[in-house]
């Protein structure tokens, strides 16, 4: 379904200016922006992919991953097609970067998604697997509508939505789980097609503006896993979003087209882990290794089990009214 976009500015010869996401696409009638969803039509954005679901599913929230945003629970995950970056090992490739034409959507409206997530007995709805900020007048519509059913609302995101887009779906969004992929510029540059310091603006802002945040970095081999870069990560996490704000480094696995790259070993995570701890961060977790000691949730003070879990399942949780059973050290944890 195609229809008028939000957060455009028209210039001069029907031209148009997108600032739904960082790039910031100035686009001529007719064409398209550089996450191929949004198109010049008669000098105004129009979104192409307003109702479109390419992926749907009933997800443990554990799956985004988010540790400390109800745990244990499901979210009825939401994706579509496109996106913004052109991350060479990108594991979701074929939604990403696929145009329009050529890919499978059917069409769910937001009142439907809702009802959808309900009927699902999920606590949250994610919009997932793609980028989400894109999709802005959709997931904007559909979180008014879980808010007014009592949904959370989760984006899982790269970042690069601009500070007007957040701020406009701000009070409808409870969680922004957030990729910090490199802390290099020439990274982001050479491998996402993007840069890093809208990310870590953004970052900075849904913390601001009262979101749980927890952010992931996938640690590829020979690319972002020297410890001097995972300690730039873990200082600018303490240092702008706190020190309990949830960490996760996981494993990277030969995708898309970087089949020429060795899985990360465990002791590498191992090494990030140990980094981000000794930086400060009190919940720092691996992950794509299941059953690994670090993928379960320790208190900060005694070292006490806190969630037991083995990949994206939750076995236990022991946490007694946001506190740890045995020395009463609060965990931060939305219920």
């Amino acid at each position: 379904m195609i229809k008028e976009g939000v957060l455009f500015e028209q210039l001069a010869d029907r031209k148009a200016r997108c600032h739904v996401c960082s790039h910031r696409c100035t686009i001529r009638e007719g064409n398209i922006g550089i996450c191929g969803t949004r198109k010049n039509i008669g000098g105004k954005i129009h979104t192409l992919i307003y109702n479109a679901v390419s992926s749907e599913a009933v997800d443990h929230i554990e799956k985004k991953p988010l540790y400390h945003f109800l745990p244990g629970t499901l979210s009825y995950s939401l994706g579509t097609i496109g996106c913004n970056f052109r991350c060479m090992h990108c594991q979701n490739w074929n939604i990403s970067q696929v145009a329009l034409e050529e890919a499978y959507t059917i069409e769910i409206t937001p009142q439907e998604a809702v009802n959808r997530a309900l009927a699902a007995g999920c606590k949250s709805i994610s919009w997932t697997y793609n980028e989400p900020a894109i999709w802005h007048e959709y997931t904007y519509d559909s979180a008014v509508l879980a808010k007014k059913a009592g949904l959370k609302t989760v984006y899982v995101t790269n970042g690069y939505i601009t500070p007007e887009a957040l701020r406009r779906i701000a009070p409808y969004l409870d969680a922004y789980r957030v990729d910090i992929k490199s802390f290099s510029d020439d990274f982001y540059k050479k491998t996402c097609g993007a840069r890093l310091a809208p990310v870590l603006e953004s970052t900075k802002l849904a913390k601001e503006l009262g979101m749980h945040v927890e952010t992931v970095t996938l640690i590829i081999p020979t690319q972002n896993d020297s410890k001097e870069e995972i300690t730039q990560i873990a200082a600018w996490v303490r240092d702008n979003l706190g020190v309990d704000t949830p960490m996760h480094f996981t494993a990277f696995h030969p995708m898309y087209k970087t089949s020429d790259i060795g899985t990360t070993p465990a002791g590498t995570l191992e090494m990030a882990h140990d980094i981000a701890m000794k930086e400060g961060i009190r919940f720092v977790y691996t992950g794509n290794v299941p059953g690994h000691r670090y993928e379960n949730t320790y208190c900060p003070k005694c070292n006490t089990l806190l969630i037991d879990r083995m990949g994206f399942r939750v076995n236990a949780i022991w946490i007694k009214d946001g506190k740890c059973p045995e020395c009463d050290e609060k965990i931060p944890v939305v219920n």
